[in-house]
């Protein structure tokens, strides 16, 4: 068991997601940052989608009651096992009795703190992901609060001191391009208006959770037209639509979206563009001010750029398996 003794500022229990329900209302959820999940999980040889904690600018404070190994990847906070620094990106011990807190945020947005064996939480519809606007998996369907205790599940004893390397480590800037396929809805774009979507340096606002990243800078024009039955009467409503998770909406013209994992499945908002897979896990890193600018690129773009990310977390794969040298 670990005993939450604080909590952080949002802490859940996340693993790779759950598929398979978008159509009835429910999200994929699991982690924002699927790579540094896999991170993680890999370094304390769990399978790539274990169920670990997903920290959000501020950690939590961990009591453990039992030996263990960890490991902590993405964002830049640093463990302490009982005030002493720890490595990121690195798995090392924890004893029976030991305290694990987090040093302040000083890159990237989001940690992944991985306890071999997986936290040991139910799984609901097959993930153990929380979904906290239904209240659903994770631990009691809710972020940590003081007092939880989280059950880990059991491990055949990883070895300490694995390492990602140094080139499979990921860096976070505050200036960012996000890849971008556009459509579905960019047609109610003048020409004008998609110039300035992908000319524009956003700015990411504090409204940025596992719902969705709000972005100021520009005003976006749009075609002008009778709205359509079943539309409503501001020029970003459309006919209710299913909404990609990735997917840029643009309500009011001002201010995209980029729905997340957390997103609702469908809705009345102009879709203009949805991110690459692979580039989500940026997203998830970008802390608010974090300047971003959207990039285009075509379908086969974007297939290249999906298999230059399963081919980097092949190689991750591969640095971190039992046998590697």
């Amino acid at each position: 068991m670990i005993e939450v003794r604080k909590p952080g500022l949002s802490t859940t229990v996340q693993d790779a997601g759950r598929t398979g329900y978008y159509d009835v209302g429910i999200p994929p959820s699991g982690a924002l940052d699927q790579y540094a999940l896999r991170a993680a999980n890999l370094l304390v040889g769990n399978p790539a989608g274990a169920a670990a904690l997903e920290i959000v600018y501020m950690g939590p404070e961990l009591a453990f009651e039992e030996p263990a190994v960890v490991a902590v990847a993405g964002a830049s906070m640093t463990p302490r096992v009982n005030g002493e620094d720890r490595p990121l990106w690195e798995s090392f011990p924890v004893a029976a009795g030991d305290v694990l807190d987090f040093g302040y945020l000083t890159a990237g947005a989001r940690a992944y703190l991985a306890v071999s064996g997986g936290i040991d939480v139910p799984q609901v519809l097959g993930s153990r992901s929380t979904y906290g606007l239904g209240a659903l998996g994770g631990f009691a369907g809710r972020p940590l609060q003081t007092g939880d205790k989280l059950p880990v599940g059991s491990s055949s004893g990883p070895k300490p001191g694995r390492s990602v390397p140094l080139d499979l480590r990921p860096s976070y800037s505050k200036d960012v391009e996000v890849r971008v396929v556009m459509g579905l809805y960019d047609h109610r774009l003048t020409a004008a208006g998609r110039e300035s979507f992908l000319g524009t340096t956003w700015t990411l606002t504090p409204v940025a959770d596992r719902i969705g990243f709000r972005y100021k800078g520009a005003e976006l024009e749009t075609v002008e037209r009778e709205a359509p039955f079943g539309a409503g009467q501001d020029p970003s409503n459309i006919v209710d639509a299913p909404y990609p998770i990735g997917s840029i909406q643009v309500p009011g013209s001002v201010e995209p979206i980029i729905l997340h994992r957390d997103a609702v499945s469908g809705g009345g908002y102009m879709m203009v563009a949805t991110v690459l897979s692979g580039d989500l896990d940026m997203v998830a890193q970008s802390a608010p001010n974090t300047r971003t600018r959207f990039v285009a690129v075509d379908l086969d773009g974007a297939l290249a750029a999906r298999a230059d990310y399963r081919a980097r977390t092949g190689r991750l794969a591969e640095a971190l398996s039992p046998n590697a040298g």
